[in-house]
């Protein structure tokens, strides 16, 4: 069946220099509001007072009346309050326990954005403009919108090696979900392999930054030796992130191969929720884990696993999936990292990643049946999850 569901199409664009001139303002001046509301906010918070976004609406109106802020009114009115609306919504997660405290935008390190509205651009017959500007925008069309859809928000952002990009959110007709199969398949994430499937399949992993490394190393001494605030400095910068980014895009892009197939072909993908924020602690493997970027799959396969009618299960992450036997169900006592095939008491010998992937599956269909949520231990914080309890009837 077909759902209209919300998404973004993010293209490439060149401004000319009156453009990129006016969106850097825009960019700082939505800084500056974010910054000057969350302080007002955190303020009232000492106080023991609520502030919620129409008092910091109102608040905005005030600030551009003052000789020290007028310079607010030079930028469209449009991202200053959707900034707002961003800083509302992070103090909705923080007190809802989903985020931490909101933190002030840094000038070099925050993302450069400003969001539009409806009432802020226009989109006909293939250009779009923009607020305050007379020229719209110079995009790169690398995939046509949908047939008859407008965006509803549009977010135009400036990444670290200077690349301009917008963002258009529309309602996508075209998505349908797929026909139903019987396949699952148990996914097991890993660093020789990028993932180890139930099925006996070992996904490589391409170590998109080791590729890069001698030239980022190069070009990082380089900045190094650079005097800060100098423009060689900043082209040095510049240079750095641009490794970044094609490091960025060619992980992007291999992520979204892997999962867009793994969701056409199996109805039911089981997956371990990792820790990955923990994880990267350990000083030995976090260059390679954040490079494996476990996190981003996940995201991808939940999103189009919605998009398509297929069901993504999150198995406990103190579920023993190395040290079960798939074949007999016995538990081993230690499974140390250097073991990438062990013999069972009964006879089976297995490799690590596939036997785990194994018994992964095995664990997500009895999560299925004992009716546990995505993310067992999340949803029932208080007590043992089903997934633990299966593990428990199966130990000798």
């Amino acid at each position: 069946m077909a759902s209209c569901e919300k998404r973004a199409f993010k293209y490439r664009f060149y401004p000319t220099d009156a453009q990129a001139a006016e969106l850097s303002r825009t960019f700082g001046c939505v800084r500056k509001v974010y910054n000057m509301a969350l302080a007002a906010r955190t303020e009232a918070w000492t106080r023991q007072e609520r502030v919620n976004y129409h008092q910091t609406s109102a608040l905005l109106t005030a600030w551009k009346r003052t000789e020290e802020l007028a310079y607010l009114n030079e930028v469209s009115s449009v991202p200053l309050q959707q900034a707002l609306r961003h800083l509302q919504t992070a103090f909705a997660n923080f007190f809802g326990k989903r985020a931490r405290y909101p933190r002030f935008k840094s000038r070099k390190k925050s993302r450069k954005s400003a969001e539009y509205t409806t009432s802020a651009f226009r989109f006909r017959n293939g250009e779009l403009r923009l607020a305050k500007m007379s020229e719209p925008l110079r995009i790169v069309w690398s995939r046509p919108l949908p047939e008859g859809v407008s965006p509803s928000t549009v977010t135009v952002s400036q990444d670290a090696a200077g690349r301009w990009f917008v963002s258009m959110l529309c309602d996508d007709p075209g998505i349908r979900h797929l026909p139903a199969t019987d396949a699952a398949v148990g996914i097991d994430a890993g660093l020789d392999h990028l993932l180890a499937l139930s099925t006996g399949e070992k996904i490589a992993n391409p170590r998109h930054e080791r590729r890069d490394r001698a030239a980022l190393a190069k070009a990082q001494r380089r900045l190094a030796k650079k005097e800060k605030g100098s423009a060689n400095g900043v082209k040095a910068r510049r240079k750095v992130a641009r490794i970044h980014a094609r490091i960025a895009d060619r992980r992007r892009d291999s992520l979204h191969q892997i999962t867009t197939r793994l969701v056409r072909e199996n109805q039911t993908l089981v997956i371990e929720d990792l820790s990955v924020r923990n994880m990267v602690k350990n000083r030995k493997l976090a260059r390679v884990i954040s490079d494996a970027a476990w996190r981003e799959f996940r995201s991808m396969l939940e999103y189009k696993a919605n998009w398509y009618g297929r069901e993504v299960i999150a198995v406990d992450r103190w579920f023993p999936s190395s040290k079960l036997c798939s074949a007999c169900g016995t538990l081993q006592d230690k499974m140390p990292l250097n073991v990438r095939t062990w013999t069972c008491g009964c006879g089976a010998t297995h490799d690590r990643d596939v036997n785990a992937a194994k018994n992964l599956l095995a664990a997500g269909r009895a999560v299925a049946a004992c009716g546990a949520g995505v993310r067992p231990q999340r949803s029932s914080p208080g007590g043992q999850s089903a997934m633990k309890q299966e593990v428990s009837r199966r130990e000798p």
